[in-house]
């Protein structure tokens, strides 16, 4: 008698157009290879930047959702090592199907029907041998922590609950009001009884599953809690696993954007955007964020690379692991900051050391005033921080005077013509206003729109101009003036 997951090989339903997701292949030693697509969430903005280190390390495109946060890129098992190295993303899944154009019913009942008998159709096959290859490649660390459903209280039959979490994976929120509507308010719980799977006792682990919704659009007449728990309700029946919020060994992904629906299977326990720090604070960045960052500045060999707000020291720790060729100077005015710093990059080098790799990281931490930095002039190529957005740290008003200042001292150790800036804030009117006050100082070449907790940041890629440091906007006007006076004597010279 053959299994379900035998079975279940045809793709999606008669209304849906599929698109294929994974195949396999034979090799020369008898073994398969298996083709799949596999899902990664990043930070927002940060989409094409992820495609770009997909291409670079992995050697394949990446596709960018139209769900923004996402790409998702076909490989071979025999790469499937390679997609745990990426630094920029966060979260990672392997495709069971995906619809770019799912019809669903208008009514509610039709379409909670259908995601039912969706389940029993899917290609689940291939996936679950890579999750079974992924569970070899990685050392189990327990179970998951199970994200917010463990502050969920449950009935008495929720043991056998499938949680639409979305915050299990951190997906990054956006912006529209319709897709704030969609958070998931509570666990739903199935109509199943716990008692029969605790009778039964069988020889073989039951595998436990929970199935994860995350929803945004505004044209669905159900909810996020509905459409997991009834997906996975008949994900449940289909298996005969046991649904389990918290210690689960399968994360079934139910992506629901407009029209476009992924099904998948978590390959992450968690996400990787934790993997530098161990000793957090109030504004800690996340590291796959640090990494973008890093990326668009483009660190050079022997560049001097500085952070003079560095808080936990996420960034120059980031760069200091992935691009190990220039030096980074971490630095802040609050021995707490620095503290964190030194202990996140101590266990670090300790961990590297555990696993007799080479502990020495090119780094190294300051306590100072971040507006009278004891840096020399012009000798820094890189400056990167997250300026305080006055929300957890600090507060607008003071921005007003911080940021001129700091931006000016920032200007004055940073190499004129070619030194480079990437500054992360979301107090965008007090940049602005302070950037311009700069007399031409620095200039912005590129601006990425990300989500920080929440709050719209923007990312700012700064070129230092060569203009003299200590000149006032009515120097540079008038120096301005005199370029231009010559430029029009010359061209008359040469009419005349």
């Amino acid at each position: 008698m053959s299994s379900p997951r035998d079975e279940a090989v045809e793709p999606g339903s008669d209304t849906v157009g599929p698109s294929t997701s994974s195949s396999s292949q034979s090799d020369a030693t008898g073994g398969s290879i298996i083709s799949v697509t596999i899902g990664a969430t990043v930070p927002t903005g940060f989409e094409h930047t992820a495609a770009e280190e997909v291409k670079e390390k992995i050697g394949v495109d990446a596709r960018i959702s139209k769900d923004r946060g996402r790409i998702y890129f076909p490989i071979t098992t025999d790469k499937l090592y390679q997609v745990h190295l990426l630094r920029s993303v966060d979260n990672l899944f392997v495709v069971v199907e995906e619809y770019d154009h799912y019809q669903f019913k208008e009514s509610k009942e039709e379409t909670l029907t259908e995601l039912q008998q969706l389940a029993s159709k899917l290609p689940w096959t291939d996936t679950l041998e890579v999750w079974k290859l992924n569970r070899t490649l990685k050392k189990k660390k327990g179970h998951r922590k199970g994200g917010n459903a463990a502050k969920v209280k449950p009935n008495s039959d929720a043991s056998d609950a499938v949680a639409a979490d979305a915050e299990q994976h951190e997906l990054p929120q956006v912006s529209s009001t319709a897709e704030d509507q969609t958070t998931v308010e509570s666990v739903p719980d199935l109509e199943t009884c716990e008692q029969d799977s605790q009778e039964a006792a069988p020889e073989a682990k039951v595998i436990k599953f929970r199935v994860t919704c995350n929803r945004a659009g505004d044209k669905h007449s159900f909810s996020s809690n509905e459409a997991a728990r009834d997906f996975g309700g008949a994900v449940q029946e289909f298996f005969q696993w046991k649904a389990d919020m918290t210690k689960f060994d399968i994360e079934v992904l139910l992506n629901i954007h407009n029209e476009e629906v992924v099904i998948g299977i978590a390959l992450t326990e968690e996400s990787l955007h934790r993997r530098n720090i161990s000793h957090f604070g109030p504004t800690t960045l996340r590291s796959t964020l640090c990494y973008g960052m890093l990326r668009l500045c483009k660190p050079q060999e022997s560049d001097i690379i500085l952070d003079p707000m560095c808080g936990t020291g996420a960034i120059p720790l980031e760069g200091a692991i992935e691009f190990n060729s220039s030096f980074y100077i971490a630095g802040d005015n609050n021995d707490m900051a620095v503290n964190r710093t030194v202990n996140n990059i101590c266990h670090f080098q300790k961990r590297r050391a555990d696993k007799g790799s080479p502990s020495g990281l090119p780094i190294d931490t300051v306590r100072w005033d971040l507006c009278s930095l004891p840096i020399r002039t012009s000798s820094v190529d890189i400056i990167i921080t997250d300026m305080p957005f006055g929300k957890r740290m600090g507060s607008k008003k003071k921005n007003w005077d911080l940021y001129p200042s700091c931006l000016r001292e920032m200007a004055r150790v940073c190499r004129p013509s070619s030194g480079k800036a990437v500054l992360l804030t979301q107090d965008k009117k007090c940049f602005s206003k302070a950037i311009s006050r700069m007399g031409g100082l620095w200039r912005k070449l590129h601006t990425v729109w990300v989500n920080v907790g929440g709050l719209h940041a923007g990312v700012y890629l700064l070129k230092r101009t060569a203009a003299v440091f200590g000149q006032t906007p009515e120097d540079v006007h008038e120096s301005r003036g005199m370029v231009e006076m010559q430029g029009d004597k010359k061209d008359d010279q040469e009419v005349s």
